[in-house]
């Protein structure tokens, strides 16, 4: 092999450089008519680099110039290669890695070019020739690279497994090393460089790092296409924290990520940990500086799309931290509400008391493995973890503070999602809104303002809901004719509870009279907009109800069942005909559930509730028409 400090060596050194910029560097300039220009010629010094190296090999017979077969080993199941084969720091070793080196860095160049299989077989060639050598400090780094890339270039293939295969290989080489030796480990660069260009400690222990970040970064990834989500989780948050640790990361995207992270921890119901994620993506969020101006934006394209970004993604993080605050109060309201939906006050004391005595050594326990963050974020991010709690909310005070916040993120989402542009997003925030005061509602003992609260919902989702083009969006407004009529529903019983503990007798007075039977209709009306959504352009009811609307389009024929038999009438005709309207509806339940046996099982106490009243009700308008026919 020519010496390091000969004229030969330095001109390979010279030629792997020039493929390192011209890859790195110059490709971002190539032309769209030829993208991959910078790369083919890097793939040409990178040939000449390789040939070069097999021609140093003086008085040694070549051993791995050939290319060896492609087919990928179970790489999962094989050993590390730890004390096997040549040493690393031997001549022959590190032969062996230079080789393998630019068969990796042809890999990456033919996967770049889009020439998967081509990559797929330079790759290969490189842990062929590593397979000869032991693992050291030497070569553990490529071995980690190249498993890595193969690890990305499968899981791009749908092949998943095998993805896993090469990446849990990765990581068993870097804990494995770690364990028995640990010294900052040669960067693959290094292979080519003279003396006194070789890296410092620091950086090499920098580079090294950063490769096993990726490693868990696609094991993250892996495990979440295996649906091993709490697996995924786990990766996910120790990616994040690694990332952080050696500053490389892209202040949105970090913050993006953990974002999403939050949402996992917050379906298990790990509010502290969803709490800290969501904070820490804030203020990360914070050091990509301020969203250009709107007139910034006019004057340069890189400013508005910029502009574009920063205000999306932080968006959607507000959008994760609606998610949090309604999360929190709902499961909450699980826990509190008793049989028929209503405040369980001794249930709230039993879990104030509980809260008490556990909350302080939990939170102890679980911090210690949770933190992100570096000297110059630790405090921002508690700060800001003070301002909303992360223990369920057991009373009104405490659940409104939660709210307050829930409420502030949806003004900052609604900011960027406005309707002009993006429905979708706007509604989908507009009903977590409407959640909000749903679950807030729960906690207040005054009816009256209960009722207000909701009054608020309707006026939120109502002129939208009116305003949706039913033909683009017809499963939106099939949800929010639900939730209205649902809401109606809700303020009909709130407002005759009310008139029934204020009223001397039984008897109600007109005004009251008039305000519930216009609530009792127009949630009615909702309903029976959205059982007419379900119908034929003709008008026409569907024999058979998809799955995806079954139970609703049942509930909504029950409910409206209900709804007409309450409405207050002196008159008895009306009566009659809103006796008749109950009875119509009642029984399609019952009949729909007798053509259809399967449909029982999602309505069982609304099918049992309709068969009573289908008996019980012709009685009634019987006993009605008889004393109709004795005042005629």
């Amino acid at each position: 092999m020519a010496s390091v400090n000969s004229d030969e060596w330095r001109a390979v050194c010279h030629k792997f450089t020039s493929a390192q910029n011209l890859t790195l560097v110059e490709s971002r300039n190539d032309p769209d008519n030829e993208p991959f220009r910078s790369k083919y010629k890097a793939r040409e010094l990178l040939a000449e680099i390789y040939c070069s190296l097999k021609s140093f090999e003086v008085g040694e017979e070549e051993s791995g110039g050939g290319r060896p077969p492609t087919e990928p080993p179970v790489d999962g199941q094989r050993e590390d290669g730890f004390g096997e084969g040549v040493g690393g720091d031997s001549p022959a070793g590190l032969r062996a890695a230079r080789l393998a080196a630019v068969e990796y860095y042809l890999g990456v160049n033919h996967v770049d070019t889009e020439e998967l299989s081509a990559g797929q077989e330079h790759l290969m060639n490189c842990v062929k020739l590593l397979e000869r050598c032991s693992v050291s400090s030497e070569n553990v780094s490529l071995f980690i690279h190249v498993r890595n890339q193969l690890g990305i270039l499968w899981a791009g293939r749908d092949e998943t497994e095998t993805s896993q295969g090469f990446l849990e290989t990765a990581e068993s080489n870097y804990q494995r090393y770690m364990k028995e030796d640990g010294s900052p480990p040669t960067d693959m660069t290094e292979y080519f460089t003279t003396e006194e260009n070789l890296l410092t400690h620091q950086e090499r222990t920098k580079r090294f790092e950063l490769a096993y970040t990726h490693t868990m970064y696609y094991l993250a990834q892996v495990y979440k296409n295996l649906g091993e989500t709490e697996r995924a989780a786990t990766y996910c948050h120790s990616t994040l924290q690694r990332q952080l640790q050696l500053n490389q990361f892209s202040p949105m995207e970090w913050a993006l990520n953990a974002a999403t992270l939050s949402q996992y921890y917050i379906t298990k119901g790990l509010y502290m940990e969803g709490r800290h994620c969501l904070s820490a993506a804030t203020v990360i969020s914070g050091l990509a500086g301020e969203a250009p101006s709107e007139a910034a934006a006019q004057e340069s394209e890189a400013e508005s799309e910029r502009r574009e970004q920063l205000r999306q993604k932080r968006a959607e993080i507000a959008r994760c931290w609606i998610k949090y605050c309604l999360n929190l109060l709902q499961d909450s309201k699980k826990l509190l509400e008793d049989s028929i939906g209503e405040l369980d006050t001794d249930r709230q004391e039993e879990m104030k008391m509980a809260r008490r005595r556990e909350e302080e050594e939990e939170e102890k326990g679980r911090k210690s493995a949770l933190l992100f963050g570096s000297e110059d974020t630790f405090d921002s991010i508690a700060s800001l973890e003070e301002k909303v709690r992360c223990s369920l909310p057991l009373d009104f005070t405490e659940a409104r503070a939660v709210f307050l916040v829930g409420q502030n993120y949806v003004t900052q989402a609604k900011e960027y999602f406005e309707m002009d542009g993006h429905v979708t997003d706007h509604v989908e925030i507009l009903q977590d809104h409407s959640a909000l005061f749903r679950s807030l509602a729960f906690y207040e003992e005054d009816l009256e303002r209960r009722c207000k609260m909701h009054k608020r919902r309707v006026d939120m989702l109502e002129p939208i809901c009116n305003d949706l083009n039913a033909q683009y969006y017809l499963m939106i407004r099939r949800q929010m004719m639900f939730e209205l009529a649902e809401i109606y529903n809700e303020m009909m019983d709130l407002k005759l509870t009310l008139a029934n503990r204020q009223a001397d007798s039984e008897t109600l007075d007109n005004h009251t009279i008039k305000k519930f039977n216009h609530l009792c209709s127009a949630s009615a009306k909702y309903f029976q907009m959205f059982l007419d959504s379900l119908c034929s352009p003709e008008g026409k009811i569907p024999e058979h109800l998809e799955e995806e609307v079954l139970r609703p389009a049942l509930v909504a024929r029950f409910r409206v069942a209900r709804l007409y038999s309450r409405l207050i009438s002196s008159s008895p005709s009306a009566q009659l005909e809103n006796l008749d309207k109950s009875l119509e509806h009642y029984q399609y339940v019952v009949q729909y559930c007798e053509a259809h046996p399967e449909a029982a099982a999602t309505v069982e106490t609304e099918l049992e509730l309709s068969t009573e009243m289908v008996g019980l009700l012709p009685l009634k308008i019987n006993r009605l028409k008889a004393k109709m026919a004795v005042n005629s």
